[in-house]
């Protein structure tokens, strides 16, 4: 038996095939796969190179598929999904999950209790408690939140730059290190580049390794930055776990995303965070891909006995 498992993501879609014990013997990677963004052909067209490479020279056929994609609750997407991996030549009992969920999965397991902060180009909190039940905040897209996740990041970052250089705001080391970043030699481009060319959400997003390094060299303004991302992270957390009511029980903080590995000093304000929000929560980062949980969901598809949460 052998399961293909797809986390796709904003900035980038992995792919892995493994065999009947879970174990993963080929893996792939390629661009962004979000409906939204790239449209049903642009995701089928990555699902068919992620697929076909994991699938060369092997002579070996899924028996199941697990896809975790942002939009994933919303049946209309979830149907979308589906056909595209029935085009892909695979119809094959296939689960259609959020994204965040095969993150929890691939850090807690299939069934434990647990809550996934979801940091990358966009940002979500998912939970799930000992009865199956499961709960999110965030995941509204960059225009109506997303908030700590990379591009709102990012966003905050160029804004302080147009800010100071209008002399509404505060001097800030984000503007060098920003303008350099983008190739740039003043804020007044900055217009052309985001407006004129359509800067690509990711790319934006990307600015917040610089927002790290100004707040390690002390920057007031990038500080503050990260701060309100941290809280925000930790809100969107806090309200999953209040509605599941777990406060007060012992379960798992997964940190995922590329922004958590990308900004160490995050991770530890949301640790410190979850600290008051629920004080018996253990939070760690994840430190395989997300993609492997949705590996565990296929191989319990394929054995006809998968278990998916449901939202309160």
């Amino acid at each position: 038996m052998h399961v293909l498992g797809i986390d796709a993501g904003g900035t980038k879609t992995v792919c892995q095939l493994a065999d009947q014990d879970g174990t993963v013997i080929a893996e792939a990677r390629g661009a962004g796969a979000n409906l939204k963004s790239v449209g049903h052909f642009g995701v089928e067209r990555v699902f068919r190179g992620l697929v076909d490479d994991v699938l060369a020279h092997r002579d070996v056929h899924p028996d199941a598929i697990c896809v975790g994609i942002a939009g994933a609750d919303r049946e209309d997407d979830a149907d979308v999904v589906r056909d595209i991996t029935r085009r892909l030549g695979h119809d094959v009992p296939t689960v259609v999950v959020n994204d965040a969920l095969v993150a929890l999965v691939a850090g807690v397991g299939e069934l434990a209790a647990g809550v996934v902060i979801v940091a990358g180009t966009g940002s979500i909190a998912y939970g799930r408690d000992g009865a199956g039940r499961a709960a999110r905040a965030g995941g509204w897209g960059y225009l109506l939140g997303d908030e700590g996740g990379g591009f709102w990041i990012g966003r905050a970052a160029l804004s302080a730059v147009v800010r100071q250089f209008d002399q509404r705001g505060p001097s800030t080391l984000l503007t060098d290190l920003v303008l350099a970043q983008m190739g740039l030699t003043s804020p007044s481009q900055v217009i052309e580049a985001v407006y004129d060319h359509g800067l690509p959400r990711h790319v934006i997003a990307g600015i917040a390794d610089v927002v790290q390094e100004a707040t390690a060299s002390g920057d007031a303004v990038a500080g503050e930055i990260l701060a309100r991302a941290s809280g925000e992270l930790a809100s969107a957390a806090a309200s999953v776990v209040t509605r599941l009511g777990m406060r007060g029980e012992v379960f798992q903080t997964v940190l995922a995303g590329g922004i958590f590995r990308g900004i160490p000093s995050l991770a530890a304000d949301v640790e410190r965070r979850m600290a008051e929000v629920a004080p018996r929560s253990i939070v760690r980062r994840l430190e395989i891909e997300p993609a492997y949980g949705a590996v565990t969901l296929a191989l319990a598809a394929a054995r006809g006995n998968v278990m998916l949460p449901s939202y309160l």
